[in-house]
């Protein structure tokens, strides 16, 4: 049975334990708020952008674009696969699930397939299980800015139209609500001609007309790789959103787990307070007795 004084240790250890778990989730909550602006901020942007690129599809022969050229698959393919995993820990199965999803696809793809990582967090599983690593972004969620979606978009976008790979997939965790959190697998490159023949309401592409200058060619040459880049872009603000939503709930049931547990370490302290009481007072009445 523990003693009183290591009963009393492991209460003030468990009380520091839970002033640090509430000032994460604190921090965490403030964070998430401005994350989820950002998110909101960013959207119509992507929308607009995407709607535009509806209209010039139709105007626009794809197969002259690199990034728009579908490649046959073949036994010796090659893909890219990005996964965007969170600098830090404590966010619950944040990590653990955009991982699992990445090794998922990486071992049942019929591909050759590489990685470029994002987070401290993949590069770590990933580095240290042998699996082949184009590149690896960490740090970049301490303070994330568009240039960051960008030197990846561009890495991936070189990849792509050098030959190297033959398709680029983006996997990440998309911000749902603070409890929900979806991982998400979508196809970077090349660009699906869903994401170009619609526009955002639904409607047909080709029907508004437009004026180009200097060209139609130069304009879809300069807005295909910067939608790539917004893409990426989205996806960061979705997993940074995502990561403070997790440990803001991972936090608050770490929480709320340490003040059940000081309740029940006080219950048995004093159980084995009483025990130590009733023993003495007993061999006190058993002395006054001996006399």
């Amino acid at each position: 049975m523990p003693s009183l004084i290591d009963l009393r240790r492991r209460v003030r250890a468990v009380k520091n334990t839970q002033q640090i778990t509430k000032a994460m989730k604190m921090v965490a909550a403030s964070k998430l708020r401005r994350a989820q602006e950002r998110i909101m901020n960013a959207r119509p942007y992507a929308v607009q952008m995407q709607r535009v690129l509806g209209g010039l599809a139709g105007r626009v022969d794809s197969t002259i674009h690199p990034l728009l050229i579908t490649r046959e698959r073949t036994a010796g393919s090659r893909t890219l696969v990005i996964v965007v995993t969170g600098d830090k820990g404590l966010c619950g199965s944040f990590n653990t699930n955009v991982i699992k999803a990445g090794a998922t696809y990486v071992v049942g793809s019929t591909d050759k397939c590489v990685l470029g990582l994002v987070g401290r967090k993949g590069r770590d599983f990933f580095g240290r299980r042998g699996y082949p690593i184009q590149f690896d972004q960490s740090g970049i969620f301490q303070k994330l800015r568009f240039d960051d979606a960008r030197t990846v978009a561009q890495l991936a976008i070189d990849a792509f139209t050098s030959g190297e790979v033959d398709r680029v997939m983006l996997i990440y965790n998309e911000f749902k609500s603070v409890i929900s959190q979806r991982v998400v697998v979508d196809q970077l490159l090349p660009i699906a001609r869903s994401d170009v023949d619609t526009t955002a309401t639904g409607g047909v592409a080709g029907q508004t007309d437009y004026l180009f200058e200097p060209s139609a060619q130069h304009i879809f040459d300069a807005l295909l790789p910067r939608y790539v880049e917004v893409q990426v872009y989205r996806a960061l603000l979705e997993s940074n959103a995502a990561f403070f939503a997790a440990q803001m709930t991972a936090m608050d049931t770490a929480t709320k787990n340490s003040a059940e547990m000081i309740g029940s370490l006080t219950l048995y302290m004093n159980k084995v307070r009483q025990a130590a009481i009733t023993r003495e007072i007993i061999e006190v009445v058993s002395g006054a007795s001996a006399l």
